[in-house]
Order: C-alpha cells, then sequence, then structure tokens
C-alpha cells in the first residue's frame, strides 16, 4: 500500500476547499469591503484550525500504519516460526541454512550447515531424480510426507505418523485364514488300538491349543486330521518370527512317542474377503503337500509365497489304490484327445528320457499315437549311448521327435505329457507347453512356487525315487497287449538306478517293486551298466573337481571346477554324489560352469541337511537329499559366496 498516495488524498479536497473559500471572499470584497473582511478573518481561523486537525490526523494515520506494519511482519515471523509444518530453507549445496520451530522441536539434533543428504538418506535426490513434487520419509519413529519448492529450494515437511499408525493398525488388523493338516495320520494311526489312536489325539489337540492359545490364535478341528486357523496380519507376523516353532514341536513330541506325525500349514493372506482368504489358504496347503509336507506355506493375494519348515524327508504313503486310480484316469484323458507328446526337462537325463518312453508304450497299450520330445543338442553321451541302440529299434526310434516337428504335430486336442518336471520354464520347450490346451504333469519333484498352469492330471508323489518308477506303477494296470519292449524295460530302469545311486538314496519298497516289474520284462542290467558308462576323459573331469573340495566343520563339502571351462551337468552331479561317499562329509556343493555364462551348483545331502531349502534361496530346487540351481551372469567364487550367505542365514534362522 503506497502511503504517500493516501496522504494525497487526503490533502487533494482539503486544499481545493481553501481554494474556493478564498474565490469567495476575493468575489465578496468587490461587492462589500466590511462583509469581506469579516469572512477573511474568520477564513483564516478556520484554514489554521483546520491545518492543525489535518496534521494531527496524519501523523495518527502514520503511526497506525507503521503499527499495523510491525504487528503483521511480527505474526508473519512467529506463524512461520510456530507453524505446525516443518520447514527447512538449502543453500546451493543442499545444506540445511534454516528451519522453523517445528522441526527442531522434531528432530531435536543440531541440523544448521549439516547436508539435507546426511539427515534424510536420499531424499532429495529422490525428489530431485524422480521429477517428484512429494515424497514420504521417516526420522526415528515418525513418518512425513515432504514437498519440494524447487525455485526456493524449499522442503515442507508435515507430519503423518498418525495417518501412518492407523493404516498400520488397519494391516494388522486384517483377517488371515489358514488350514491346518496332519500329513500322515490315517497311515500311522490305522494299525493303532482304539488306546494309542486316542493318546495321539489327546497330544495333538492338546499341543496344537496350546499353540494357538499363545499366539491368540482361534483353532477349530473339523475332521480327524484337519484344523482351521483364524488370525489377523500382526499375529501371522509374530508367529513368522518364531520360525513356526509348532512344526519343531509336534515333530519332537511326536520322537518321544516314536510315531511320525508331521503338519502342513496353508495360509491365505491379502485379501479384502474371506471367501477369497480360504482358497489362498486350500492353494497354500496343496502347495506344502506338494513339496513334501511338514512345512508352511503363505501365499499372499498378488502371488508371493513364503515357506517355512521342511526339514524331514517325506514319508513314503502312496497306495497302490492310488496308483491303479491314477492310472485309469491318465487312461481316460489320453483317450479323449487325438494324440500325445511327451516332454521332459532341459538337457533331459535318464529319469527323464526312461519316464517318457514308459508314457509313450502307456499311450500304445491304448492305440493312442505318441512321440517324444527330444532335439540333438539335449543328448549328453550318456543318452548317445541310448539313442544308439533306439535307432536299432524302428518303431521306438520313430517315436522321438525334434521340438519343430513336435509343433506342427499339435492339435487342439492333443494331450501334452510333462514328466520329470514341475517348473514351466525347465521343460524342453516352453512354447509347445504354452500352445497346449490339454496337459498332464508327472513328476518325483517337489512342487515350486511357478507350477505348469491348468493341467488336466497331477500325479506328483515326492517321496518317490524316481518319475520312472512313478511311471513304470501306472503301467502296471494298462493292457498287456501291447507289453513295454526289453529296451523300454531297460531304459525306465537305468533312470531309476540313477535317481537311486544304484538304490542307495530315496529308495523304498515301491522302488523294488517297480524294478522287479521291469526286470520281469525283460529289462538287461548289463545294458544299464554299458548306459551309465563314464568315459575316461570325464572320469578324469569328476577327480579334478573333487581335488578341490573343502571340508567345512558342519559337514558341509564345496568344490567347484574352473571359470574358463564348461562342465557338464551330469558330471557336477556325479562329483556332488562322490563326495557324500567320503567320511565326514553330511552334504556336498559341487559349481561348475555351463553354457550361456550360467554356473550350475549341484547338490547332494544325506538327510541331516535339507539342500532343497538351501537351492530354492538360491533360485533352483529339487529334494531334501538332491537339489540344484543355476546362477547366471556370475563368477564360480561369487556363487560360492552367495552359498555360504545362505547357509549361515539358515544356521541362524534354526538358532
Amino acid at each position: 500500500m503506497n502511503r504517500k498516495y493516501d496522504k494525497q488524498k487526503i490533502l487533494i479536497p482539503y486544499i481545493l476547499m481553501s481554494i474556493l473559500a478564498c474565490v469567495m471572499t476575493v468575489s465578496i470584497f468587490f461587492v462589500k469591503k466590511e462583509l469581506a473582511l469579516i469572512f477573511s478573518v474568520v477564513l483564516i481561523v478556520s484554514i489554521i484550525i483546520g491545518c492543525i486537525y489535518l496534521i494531527r490526523s496524519i501523523r495518527n494515520y502514520d503511526q497506525y500504519i507503521g503499527h499495523l506494519s510491525t504487528s503483521i511482519d511480527h505474526g508473519k515471523k512467529r506463524a512461520i516460526r510456530d507453524l505446525p509444518i516443518g520447514v527447512i530453507l538449502l543453500d546451493e549445496n543442499d545444506v540445511v541454512e534454516w528451519h522453523n520451530q517445528f522441526m527442531f522441536k522434531h528432530i531435536n539434533r543440531p541440523m544448521i550447515n549439516e547436508p539435507i543428504n546426511e539427515l534424510f538418506p536420499n531424499l532429495l535426490n529422490q525428489l530431485k531424480v524422480s521429477n517428484l513434487k512429494e515424497a514420504t520419509t521417516s526420522f526415528e519413529d515418525r513418518h512425513y510426507k515432504v514437498f519440494y519448492s524447487s525455485d526456493t529450494n524449499i522442503l515442507y515437511f508435515f507430519d503423518i505418523s498418525d495417518a501412518v499408525m492407523l493404516e498400520n493398525m488397519y494391516e494388522d488388523a486384517k483377517p488371515v485364514v489358514g488350514t491346518l493338516f496332519l500329513d500322515n495320520y490315517d497311515e500311522i494311526t490305522q494299525n493303532m488300538s482304539d488306546a494309542q489312536r486316542s493318546e495321539i489325539n489327546s497330544m495333538m489337540t492338546s499341543e496344537i491349543n496350546r499353540w494357538a492359545e499363545e499366539n491368540q490364535v482361534f483353532v477349530k478341528r473339523y475332521s480327524a486330521d484337519q484344523y482351521m486357523l483364524f488370525l489377523n496380519q500382526k499375529i501371522l507376523h509374530d508367529i513368522e518370527q518364531t520360525k513356526f516353532n509348532l512344526l519343531d514341536d509336534i515333530r519332537e513330541k511326536n520322537r518321544e512317542k516314536k510315531t511320525h506325525i508331521t503338519l502342513s500349514v496353508g495360509i491365505g493372506e491379502g485379501a479384502d474377503n474371506l471367501v477369497d482368504l480360504g482358497a489362498l489358504a486350500q492353494s497354500s496347503l496343496d502347495l506344502a503337500l506338494g513339496r513334501g509336507g511338514d512345512q508352511v506355506a503363505i501365499k499372499n493375494e498378488n502371488g508371493n509365497v513364503r515357506f517355512y519348515g521342511g526339514k524331514t524327508d517325506p514319508m513314503e504313503k502312496r497306495t497302490r489304490v492310488r496308483a491303479r486310480v491314477i492310472s485309469h484316469a491318465l487312461r481316460d484323458i489320453l483317450i479323449e484327445g487325438d494324440n500325445v507328446i511327451v516332454m521332459g526337462h532341459k538337457r533331459p537325463d535318464m529319469d527323464a528320457i526312461g519316464a517318457a518312453i514308459g508314457v509313450a508304450r502307456f499311450a500304445k497299450m491304448n492305440n493312442l499315437t505318441a512321440h517324444i520330445v527330444l532335439n540333438d543338442h539335449d543328448i549328453d553321451d550318456t543318452l548317445s549311448r541310448v539313442m544308439e541302440e533306439i535307432k536299432e529299434k524302428e518303431e521306438l526310434h520313430k517315436t522321438f521327435v525334434t521340438s519343430e516337428e513336435a509343433w506342427n504335430l499339435m492339435t487342439r486336442n492333443t494331450t501334452l505329457v510333462i514328466v520329470d518336471t514341475n517348473k514351466p520354464d525347465m521343460v524342453i520347450d516352453e512354447s509347445i507347453l504354452n500352445k497346449a490346451q490339454r496337459k498332464v504333469v508327472i513328476d518325483h519333484h517337489r512342487r515350486g512356487e511357478e507350477f505348469i498352469s491348468s493341467p488336466l492330471l497331477v500325479y506328483m508323489e515326492q517321496y518317490a525315487s524316481s518319475t520312472a518308477e512313478l511311471v513304470t506303477e501306472l503301467l502296471e494296470y494298462q493292457p498287456t497287449e501291447h507289453k513295454l519292449t526289453r529296451l523300454e524295460a531297460t531304459v525306465m530302469l537305468a533312470g531309476i538306478i540313477v535317481d537311486t545311486r544304484n538304490f542307495t538314496l530315496r529308495t523304498g519298497s515301491r522302488t523294488f517293486d517297480a524294478a522287479s516289474f521291469l526286470r520281469s520284462h525283460g529289462a538287461d542290467t548289463i545294458l544299464c551298466q554299458h548306459f551309465l558308462k563314464d568315459d575316461i576323459e570325464t572320469y578324469i573331469k569328476r577327480s579334478e573337481i573333487i581335488k578341490t573340495v573343502e571340508l567345512e566343520k558342519n559337514g558341509i563339502a564345496i568344490a567347484h571346477g574352473s571359470n574358463d571351462e564348461i562342465i557338464h551337468p551330469v558330471t557336477v552331479a556325479q562329483a556332488a554324489d562322490e563326495l557324500l561317499s567320503l567320511e565326514g562329509v553330511e552334504a556336498s556343493f559341487v559349481f561348475a560352469k555351463r553354457a550361456d555364462n550360467i554356473v550350475g551348483v549341484s547338490a547332494r545331502s544325506l538327510g541331516e541337511i535339507n539342500v532343497q531349502v538351501v537351492m530354492e534361496k538360491l533360485g533352483g530346487g529339487g529334494h531334501l537329499t538332491n537339489a540344484a540351481a543355476q546362477l547366471k551372469d556370475i563368477s564360480i567364487e561369487e556363487a560360492i559366496l552367495q552359498l555360504h550367505q545362505v547357509i549361515t542365514e539358515s544356521d541362524k534362522g534354526e538358532d
């Protein structure tokens, strides 16, 4: 506001009136002098009095305006100082030049001349680099929404701690649903007396209820071997801190009772309604059981899955009835389609080829055309010896086709059978998998987070020695007009021998039953040995790998190849197997370079150490005693370092 201009507005009317009065007085003087004299005296007195009052008014006006200006300036300073938002002024080097009282109270430490990035790491970079107008940050237990003015280089902090607290309270209170399953309750209790069964029931129920009460979980038993769990997100978080010690408690209690009942738990979280949570819980339980049981699977609505447990090797609990039911179900599915294509995993081993040959024979037993996908670059030295024998059998040899040929053979009603893997990115040709509308999965590996989508039938028995063993059992319930040939039975038996290390690992009574069935169909053990023979070069490479072994204190043996040499995965796996025969070795990990700048890891265990869990943390998978992983764009030394970190974290988690 222009105070000079305001004074002029007051003075101008007064001056004009005075001039007008003077003109009137002069005019009267020409008419009547005596009257003009009186008017002159009155006019002079009036002007003097008016000037006095005018000067006083202007002075009072100046004082009022000055006081008002002082009050406004004081108010502005006080408002900025005591404003309920934080203000930080930065200099050209992003150093704190000034801050208001709000920031002093909340930060409670010297800030002047301090770089803003030391007070709030990465805050200013986030605002500048990303061109964001706002961002969130925190300091100790307070949370802020920050606005940045690039013109003035000022940061404005709004305290949103209460809103964050309410949001956290809302997230903590979100419902979580779980399903608890006693893995092998029926098998363990079927031959028990009523008293023993009652004792086991009482012990299990008491232990589960104790755990539920300690953790404020509502638990309800709705069948002999299943419970429903209801809790919230905060309780779930607290339980996860204990690594679900209920699994260990139940295992220990059953060990005291000399039984082997274990738990599997599926938990659903993140959904807004109970229907979706229930579906997630059931899906999680299926995943936990598919991985062998004795573990917890937690699935979020966004698809993320977390696992706990899985420390024990799953017990064999297959029945002849289940094998017969699956066999007939597979037959019905294949008959409904036009033809059958069988496909294993990348770089197939003897088990994958043996299982594929078995499924092809299964189809032929039901008068269906079947083909096995195998490309030339997938054939290693062992398979080359097998293929040499197969070439002499025209009927079997024409069963094998390349990926391109298989693609052309596929129709809408083609049934694609995947053997020895359940991961979509592990199959020989993923494009064939994506094209197929009718899919069947037969596998003996633990189910992973990634799984082949929408299969018509899944036959996964993770406690089986091999996929060839599973397929052999399915063949027993099919027509015998087109029975297995001698060579087919031999290849399938070789698959079982490889995966069991000559019937020493993961071998159950059913494994010997399957081997007996194949032997009765002409399986030649001498030919098996021929298929599995090593050449001298492979033997030397395996020995060179074993020479690098370092034995850790916890019984872990680590060996590796050279960064400059690509070694075949079979040689690496054989080295890992051979290391287990050394005294003091409980688990072995062998690293070697593969094509495409990949480091392969083969892991083996005698059972005390769960190598499947370790390999999963490196992006792989497998069994408790047999697993593998592939690490891309990394050196062997860096891969070994990652393994040490995973093992260290696992040890801390168990502690």
